[in-house]
């Protein structure tokens, strides 16, 4: 089969579509033909060679797919069938025109969406749904600050946050990125860099704060976030996009609102059960399931959307990871892989 892949760590130039084994699903995978699959910002830092893989995970790229049933390993419980219409949240290997996935990862395609709509989906809205349900427990009326409001997590975000009867506001760095956002039901939205958030953010809440902050940004971020953090707020970290590093009284600051501090990270949450995460990203593809996936169909109320920004083919894979480290996208970069 042919795969996204390089060689050594580097910068886009170093990927290519290279011939490599197909796999075999074993206990309880399903094997999945994959017709499309979506970038992430994993992706890219798997490329410059500082996100490796999970243990025992595909080294090939590719944190979601969408595709068909194609086989199924021993042990599978009958919940799928060959030709199956399914997408997937993965660790890694999604970015080839295979790819094996424990079979509680799986979810239906929902009806009348096709591959490329259904490629943006899994990894991108179970963060967001984590994010918001799993760690912040987001409350109906709360008010919840997303960063990166137009990135494939912020823009499901915005989306997930009005459907649990919450207020989304978020940042982004273009009036066409803010108005987008505002198009898939932010309430409020700021340029980052031109404004501070955190004063617009106050007089959005009229002094209050925000009761969540979803950040993917990091360490520049610290000290305004604090100052837009409402009194006893969630602040959830999950990605540095700016660092790590935090130089100031960040404790007493926390402290002095009574607030919390959160991370989390989706891929590397381990398939096997340990005894404080029983099959965590199972529990959550099914909860998101049962929960979201009804309001992807067409008589659903309110109807939920995945944003495609662009497609690529596998073959110019390196394109799409120059796209995506430009900033330009909106919404999903989604790969299609050959026939």
């Amino acid at each position: 089969m042919f795969a996204a892949y390089f060689d050594c760590p580097g910068g886009p130039e170093n990927l290519y579509m290279k011939e490599v084994m197909k796999p075999h699903p074993g206990e309880g995978e399903v094997l999945v033909k994959v017709s499309a699959s979506a970038l992430n910002r994993a992706d890219l830092l798997q490329r410059r060679g500082q996100y490796p893989p999970p243990k025992g995970a595909s080294d090939i790229l590719g944190l979601e797919a969408a595709g068909t049933v194609a086989g199924l390993g021993p042990g599978c419980t009958g919940r799928w069938k060959v030709g199956d219409a399914v997408m997937a949240l993965l660790s890694g290997g999604g970015q080839a025109q295979y790819v094996t996935v424990p079979e509680g990862h799986l979810m239906p395609i929902p009806k009348d969406m096709t591959f490329i709509q259904a490629a943006a989906i899994p990894e991108a809205w179970l963060t967001a749904f984590q994010l918001l349900h799993f760690v912040g427990k987001v409350q109906e009326g709360e008010t919840v600050l997303i960063h990166a409001g137009a990135s494939g997590v912020g823009m499901a975000a915005i989306q997930l946050v009005r459907l649990a009867k919450a207020i989304p506001i978020v940042t982004a760095g273009t009036e066409e990125k803010l108005k987008a956002t505002a198009n898939a039901g932010a309430a409020a939205g700021f340029n980052y860099k031109n404004e501070d958030f955190s004063e617009k953010v106050l007089e959005f809440t009229q002094g209050s704060g925000v009761d969540i902050i979803l950040d993917c940004v990091g360490g520049s971020y610290w000290e305004k976030n604090l100052n837009c953090l409402s009194t006893d707020g969630r602040w959830i970290i999950y990605g540095l996009l700016s660092g790590g590093e935090v130089h100031g009284d960040l404790l007493a600051r926390l402290l002095s609102k009574r607030a919390s501090i959160h991370t989390s990270l989706l891929r590397s949450r381990d398939k096997e059960a340990t005894a404080l995460s029983p099959q965590y990203k199972a529990r959550l593809v099914g909860a998101f399931t049962a929960a979201v996936l009804p309001h992807f169909s067409g008589e659903a109320s309110p109807r939920l959307q995945p944003l495609v920004d662009s497609v690529y083919r596998l073959h110019d894979i390196a394109e799409a990871h120059r796209a995506m480290e430009q900033n330009r996208n909106i919404g999903k970069i989604v790969i299609e892989m050959p026939v």
